[in-house]
């Protein structure tokens, strides 16, 4: 547990950080998210943001060594896809009860565990993930999963994030550290070239990367190791041999960047690939910084050319829906890197930022939205479902681009809404999903259901009568408690 806690302080003192840099020494102990309140889930453990990270790893098997509730309540919780194995989608859990707790029997459990898996599936690697109730009873997962490897001949790989130690994001870093320590830099390749890139914070999303690597692969730019999405364990064990990097989501794994620079000489950028503008930046930098690890120069030209063609191309498509979107308000309730890449992106078809959730953003990712903006009026670090609702329903918004947790409060306003987080069913990264983006605003927008329930409902309205017969007192009474029950006056029905 010292062990642990010493990890955690390291992670904290994240000199990459520039937010992290201009604290005092009592407020960096702290770590850049609030403290969890016990017994609330606060967004997410950090064993929930340490599988987020390391899951998408598509090969391997994950085994949570925990009552069966913790796997139950992590397992799938990102749309992350895979091009092969489905190894990943498989849950493996000790599935602890009390009398294991009691019996102390959680380490032979684990091993037995890990024998079977071994066995049954063969996995080039084996990831072993403890919990809130394992950390806490004290099983050594380390010397376990040293003696596994051991005996059973294929790497067995400690993540040490139970759920107590912190939030979501400390997991995504804490999942990181596991990777140096584990597996990058354990495998040498014999195949390594000047062109071979690692991509960092990217998860695959509903097939994302798939758009973008093909312009990567029309470069002749390899993609040795894309961290965590669509990877496989040899691959991520080879990523120290890569010249270059790109880190998408920061927030996630500024720490795996820096120490893959400081130890293999790997130098990395923040860019995005959301948005034409962004993608075309994400692909120059990319080359420039392999021209300075020493790669032909003349892949820059090519890369131009490749943006000028793929701009061109994704301009023509996106043309059709400017008349269509250009002027609409768009409200965005999400954060991170999707904070600013999203709204550089609307933005570029004419489409009106009206606020823009900075809940989850760096200082780094702030900067940017006020560069893009040009002010900070439009940015907010946290919005009630109250006043969420409020906005929409007095149509300051054409549109919500968030997550699912604040869908219903735009359906309850009447207001269309698109899913621009991790449960998103299409893609929207490179210059053909920001026109797949387009389309789905445009499709949400006009919608046509909007117009109907707009409309009063029937039972608010009522035709309009000539002549009314007269009622007799316990007809009149019936109609009134009637009204009432209904939310309106005595004879103040609205006519359709």
């Amino acid at each position: 547990m010292s062990l642990l806690r010493a990890k955690i302080q390291d992670v904290f003192n994240e000199p990459a950080c520039e937010q992290n840099r201009g604290k005092d020494a009592k407020a960096r102990k702290k770590g850049c998210s609030k403290p969890l309140t016990p017994g609330v889930a606060a967004g997410g453990c950090a064993f929930d943001g340490a599988k987020i990270v390391l899951q998408p790893i598509t090969d391997v098997a994950h085994l949570i060594h925990a009552p069966l509730a913790c796997e139950g309540n992590s397992w799938d919780n990102r749309g992350a896809a895979s091009s092969g194995p489905t190894l990943w989608r498989t849950s493996f859990t000790t599935d602890l009860t009390e009398l294991d707790v009691v019996m102390g029997q959680g380490e032979r459990k684990l091993f037995k565990a890990i024998r079977e898996i071994k066995e049954a599936y063969g996995p080039p690697a084996i990831f072993v993930y403890p919990t809130c109730v394992t950390a806490l009873i004290g099983d050594d997962i380390e010397a376990v999963c040293k003696r596994a490897a051991e005996k059973f001949g294929l790497p067995v790989v400690p993540v040490n994030a139970p759920g107590f130690v912190g939030s979501k994001n400390l997991g995504n870093k804490l999942a990181g550290e596991a990777l140096l320590k584990h597996v990058i830099g354990t495998v040498e390749p014999d195949d390594a070239g000047p062109y071979d890139i690692n991509i960092l914070g990217e998860f695959n999303l509903s097939g994302e990367f798939w758009l973008v690597k093909p312009l990567l692969d029309r470069l002749g730019i390899r993609v040795r190791a894309c961290i965590p999405g669509d990877a496989r364990y040899f691959d991520i064990a080879c990523a120290h041999r890569a010249r270059a990097a790109m880190m998408v989501c920061s927030t996630a794994l500024i720490n795996l960047a820096r120490k893959m620079e400081q130890r293999w000489d790997i130098p990395f950028f923040e860019g995005s690939f959301y948005g034409i503008t962004d993608t075309s930046e994400a692909l120059r930098q990319i080359s420039q910084l392999l021209v300075k690890k020493g790669a032909d120069p003349e892949i820059l030209g090519r890369t131009e050319a490749l943006i000028a063609e793929e701009e061109a191309i994704a301009w023509k498509k996106l043309a059709a829906y400017r008349p269509r979107l250009e002027g609409k308000r768009v409200l965005l309730n999400t954060g991170g890197v999707k904070s600013w890449s999203v709204v550089h992106a609307l933005m570029e078809i004419g489409i009106e930022i009206v606020g823009t959730s900075v809940k989850k953003s760096t200082v780094e990712d702030k900067e940017r939205i006020k560069q893009i903006l040009k002010d900070d009026n439009h940015m907010f670090e946290q919005m009630a479902p109250r006043e969420l609702y409020a906005m929409l329903s007095e149509h300051k918004a054409d549109i919500m681009l968030s997550g699912g947790r604040t869908q219903l409060i735009a359906l309850k306003a009447k207001t269309p809404w698109l899913d621009i987080n991790q449960e998103r069913q299409h893609p929207y990264a490179g210059y053909d999903g920001l026109v797949e983006l387009v389309r789905q605003i445009d499709l949400a927008i006009h919608n046509p259901i909007w117009r109907q329930v707009r409309e009063p409902a029937p039972w608010d309205c009522q035709p309009a009568v000539r002549e009314e017969l007269p009622r007799t007192k316990s007809e009149t009474a019936t109609l009134r408690a009637v009204q009432e029950f209904a939310g309106t006056t005595a004879g103040n029905f609205g006519e359709c």
